[in-house]
């Protein structure tokens, strides 16, 4: 872990911008402030350029259960060092969306078994997991360039299924899912409008405002427009 220990790292957490009107704005945000320092995102991302990669470090961060350590340890992890069974214990310690989202965006979408776990954890019942399934497909999404459109279409079918799931953070991931592969090329936009109208009929006051909320920015103009 080099000069960096969990404790050196939670002191300069507790040594930075991190406050209790912080924590107050996290948690009017739907965040879970218990376990949390209150550091904020840049200062989390600003901590982990400095460290750098280091692994041991990272695992070593999340085994002390604090949500700002934890965004650390997912800046700082080797993405081919992460196993599918860490992935996995990581996934079950999940208690709030930003911590889901951080991880997924800076770490899981970059591991060998990030396909894998779409479609493993679109199956789960506990909500933050199966959440982290949506937000990997927003991820992939997003930022993977040379993904296929074939692979997406394929998940089109993974975000109807989870369409119907009323529960906050599963239905706003599902919704998050659908608009940025409706986002990723004219071929996909078409191909998630689709998808979109089909969720609209099904019977589900979550489908209903997944399908309105995706179809009102994948048929804006300025969508139209970007897409050609």
């Amino acid at each position: 872990m080099g000069d960096w220990t969990p404790e050196t790292v939670l002191a300069r957490l507790k040594a930075s911008s991190a406050s209790s009107a912080n924590l107050a704005g996290m948690a009017r945000y739907g965040i879970n402030t218990a376990h949390r320092i209150g550091a904020s995102v840049p200062t989390m991302r600003a901590l982990g350029r400095e460290i750098g990669r280091d692994h041991a470090l990272a695992l070593a961060l999340w085994k002390t259960g604090v949500a700002d350590a934890r965004i650390v340890a997912a800046l700082i992890a080797d993405p081919a060092r992460m196993t599918s069974r860490d992935m996995d214990a990581w996934a079950r310690d999940f208690d709030s969306w930003d911590v889901v989202d951080q991880v997924c965006a800076n770490l899981f979408e970059k591991t060998p078994h990030a396909r894998a776990k779409v479609l493993a954890w679109a199956e789960r019942k506990e909500e933050f997991v199966k959440r982290a399934a949506f937000a990997l497909i927003a991820c992939i999404a997003w930022h993977d360039r040379k993904a296929s459109d074939a692979e997406f279409i394929a998940w089109l079918e993974v975000i109807k299924a989870g369409a119907t799931d009323e529960r906050n953070y599963v239905r706003k991931a599902v919704n998050w899912a659908l608009r940025h592969i409706g986002k990723r090329n004219r071929a996909l936009n078409v191909a998630a409008i689709a998808a979109a109208q089909e969720i609209a009929k099904l019977d589900a006051k979550a489908a209903r405002w997944i399908a309105a909320d995706a179809l009102r920015e994948l048929r804006s103009e300025a969508i139209q427009k970007r897409l050609g």
